[in-house]
């Protein structure tokens, strides 16, 4: 490894694209490539990026096996950047092995970091946790303990262990202050900030009022018989009924949990849950149908008493009833909360991530930029959509620093 490929390597771990930039710009040999790649990389500008690492991975040839499976997993943490989700993890697992087998640890790691992360966008919490306990962060670079930590702090915010998170964000943020990269401390606060906004609302006896993921834990574990629309369900303690596959049940429920503790009358549920204005006796019918198996379904939990002018929820054991909501409204708020990263995302990445068709989430996407609440770059196949203002960093931390062997 020359002189200025290793000043380049040691610019690129703290951060220093330019810094990299000036050391290798006018290059063409494979190592000064593949650096160049991840210099503009960390720079914003993923296709050129991805275009120099590729031309890299190729001039090194089949002999240096080391030097490629770094170049695919740069390639791999850019595909993350770019929200291109659709490719097969296994080459990304496959680079993880052979730099392991060569004794590349820190990379190793790196590589299983970045599966790991796409786990997360896709929702894949089981699976995240698991990769997650697998990790060895003894003797690893501290940039790297840092996003580790990140992941874990992820993983146990969206299990709702916030005193977990919040431990596991320290130790990213100690990590991430030895490293001395400013974009990763940045992360790490913008993070720690996300824990003291509003994550959710409760309507509860008419009232609404936001919480913060903290509350939210509390609430659930309070035993209060709670209507989660957030992940539409209804749970009381530890027992949950999913009903994110009943879209008319769960309407019907929420309707009952907000009037509560009054009941609801029957034309307001046919309005709310059929939208209908006009009703008739088969839509009359229908509601004594859907209401049957949403009594048959919640059994466990909460009865529905019929009233003269309607239903009523009376939940068992005399538990409050509390309607718990997401912090936006709307029925596109999960996929304002995806672009909310500030990350471009393909429409085909996004409907992975929120398990609809391509074609439900580009009709959302069409609505929701007439409200100008996102925006477009692009074109045809290479179109990507981003919330209206960037503001923070993106997910997308560090790349490896050295690919060349040395």
């Amino acid at each position: 490894m020359d002189s200025l490929i290793a000043a380049a390597g040691r610019a690129l771990a703290v951060g220093d694209a330019l810094g990299a930039l000036k050391r290798v710009a006018l290059r063409e040999d494979p190592p000064a490539l593949a650096l160049r790649g991840i210099a503009m990389a960390q720079l914003g500008d993923y296709p050129r990026a991805r275009e120099l690492l590729r031309r890299a991975a190729r001039g090194f040839g089949a002999r240096e096996e080391l030097a490629r499976a770094r170049c695919l997993v740069a390639e791999a943490e850019v595909a993350l950047a770019m929200r291109d989700l659709g490719g097969s993890p296994r080459p990304l697992a496959d680079a993880a092995m052979a730099l392991q087998a060569r004794a590349d640890h820190a990379n190793a790691l790196q590589a299983r970091l970045i599966a790991l992360r796409r786990l997360l966008l896709l929702g894949r919490l089981d699976e995240a946790a698991s990769a997650l306990a697998q990790l060895d962060l003894s003797a690893q670079p501290p940039s790297l303990v840092a996003v580790a930590e990140l992941a874990a702090a992820e993983v146990a915010l969206r299990s709702l262990h916030t005193a977990a998170a919040r431990a596991a964000l320290d130790r990213a943020l100690a990590a991430a202050e030895r490293a001395r990269v400013p974009a990763l401390v940045a992360e790490v606060g913008d993070a720690r900030a996300a824990l003291d906004r509003a994550a959710a609302r409760i309507v509860h006896a008419g009232h609404e009022q936001p919480l913060r993921l903290e509350q939210v834990e509390a609430l659930l574990a309070s035993g209060a018989l709670v209507v989660d629309a957030c992940r539409r369900g209804l749970r009381a303690g530890g027992r949950w009924q999913a009903l994110a596959r009943r879209p008319v049940l769960f309407a019907l429920l929420r309707a009952l949990a907000e009037g509560w503790p009054g009941d609801v009358d029957r034309g307001a549920l046919i309005a709310n849950v059929f939208r209908t204005r006009h009703p008739d006796e088969t839509h009359r019918a229908r509601l004594r149908v859907e209401l049957g198996r949403l009594r048959a379904l919640i059994a466990p939990l909460a009865d529905i008493e019929a009233t003269a002018r309607g239903f009523r929820l009376a939940p068992h054991e005399e538990r409050a009833v509390v309607v718990l909501m997401p912090p936006i409204d709307g029925d596109q708020a999960s996929l304002l909360a995806l672009l909310g990263d500030g990350a471009a995302w393909s429409t085909s990445a996004l409907a992975l991530a929120l398990g609809d068709s391509q074609r439900t989430v580009q009709r959302a996407l069409v609505e929701l930029e007439a409200a100008a609440q996102v925006r477009s770059i692009g074109r045809a196949r290479a179109q990507r959509w981003l919330a209206p203002s960037l503001v923070g960093f993106t997910t997308i931390l560090l790349l490896p620093a050295a690919l060349p062997p040395g």
